[in-house]
């Protein structure tokens, strides 16, 4: 077998207790402030935390484990300093988390949030964690990795460049601003940011089933597009939004997730 399962065993120990590390950090800061969307900057350090630890403890393919650390790492960082501003910039909670929490007391919360989260890190990243105790074949299949890792660098690029594009959208003065971004890539999909994020962990999936027995990872990628989609962001962000009638004819031109070339109006 391609994979070493001791050393796997190490591997997914090691990502699971700097996971709990983490969200455990994270929620006693969260709960002492009132802040529960604390949790949001905490998600892609977490994933990166994974990717490392996994490369650090894996005995794979040394060149596979780093390169995809690195290629986490990075998207992490971005995706961390993003989030983190959000949330310093405010002084209230995300409405989400309100809602979502209303009337839960604190073990319910930390079911809810910290520990949903930091088991979804682990789910999410569990092809990094086979591949980093999986040798890498000699047959056509180790092509895999190549294109895999150019799927998560373009991913992350594409959501990127959407939120640049949202933010530059957003800092426009209120008067001049249209009713709806519909520009760049939001013109050929209503969530290309979430597009470009779950990108990048199928990328990660198609480079580690190089090693077949990463292959039977796939829920992994799968979980993260649904969280994407329906759990927590663009399904979520269309309930928000379906009440204006700009964003209706939006939702009439433009495809909701996989990018397409828009309708007329």
């Amino acid at each position: 077998m391609a994979v070493d399962l001791g050393n796997l065993g190490r591997v997914a120990a090691t990502s699971a207790l700097a996971a709990a590390a983490l969200q455990t950090a994270t929620a006693v800061v969260a709960l002492r402030d009132g802040r529960r969307d604390y949790a949001d900057p905490v998600w892609g350090p977490g994933l990166a935390a994974v990717a490392v630890g996994s490369a650090v403890v894996g005995t794979g393919d040394a060149r596979r484990r780093w390169a995809l650390a690195a290629v986490a790492s990075a998207w992490a960082v971005r995706l961390g300093r993003l989030t983190y501003g959000r949330v310093r910039d405010s002084d209230e909670e995300d409405p989400r988390y309100t809602e979502f929490l209303q009337g839960d007391g604190t073990a319910t919360v930390v079911a809810k949030v910290f520990v949903t989260q930091g088991l979804a890190q682990v789910l999410v990243s569990a092809p990094l964690q086979v591949a980093a105790a999986s040798a890498l074949p000699r047959t056509a299949r180790r092509w895999l990795l190549p294109v895999g890792l150019a799927v998560m660098v373009g991913g992350a690029v594409v959501e990127a460049t959407a939120d640049r594009q949202k933010a530059a959208f957003m800092e426009r003065d209120r008067d001049e601003r249209p009713d709806v971004l519909d520009t760049g890539l939001w013109a050929w999909s209503r969530h290309p940011n979430y597009f470009g994020d779950s990108c990048v962990w199928w990328g990660a999936w198609i480079a580690s089933a190089a090693s077949a027995p990463a292959g039977w990872t796939l829920p992994a990628p799968v979980a993260m597009t649904y969280l994407l989609t329906y759990a927590t962001g663009a399904r979520r962000t269309e309930r928000r939004m379906q009440e204006r009638p700009a964003y209706q004819d939006y939702q009439r031109r433009v495809a909701f997730f996989v990018p397409r070339p828009p309708k007329r109006a």
